[in-house]
């Protein structure tokens, strides 16, 4: 059985991602970031983890998200590759 790849930043399933991926630098598309979080080659959110996951649950209210459903996505944020060196430093 294989996984649908999330992304590394917000969790979100790729598949859910109207861009189809963030982009890199050079315009290809990034394989590990969603275009909410990645574009150009940069980051659209540089701050804290609890800052991100905040704009993420109130972004998921926004679309319609129950608001226990939006709090229970965003509570794994940090085992995520691009929080979980942040975390851990």
């Amino acid at each position: 059985m294989t996984m649908s790849k999330m992304c590394e930043s917000c969790g979100m399933p790729m598949s859910k991602d109207p861009q189809g991926g963030g982009t890199n630098a050079d315009g290809t598309k990034n394989p590990d970031y969603c275009s909410y979080c990645y574009a150009d080659g940069k980051f659209t959110f540089e701050g804290t983890l609890p800052e991100f996951r905040e704009i993420c649950r109130k972004a998921m209210i926004g679309h319609g998200t129950p608001k226990f459903m939006a709090w229970l996505f965003t509570r794994g944020m940090s085992r995520l590759p691009r929080w979980k060196k942040q975390v851990t430093q």
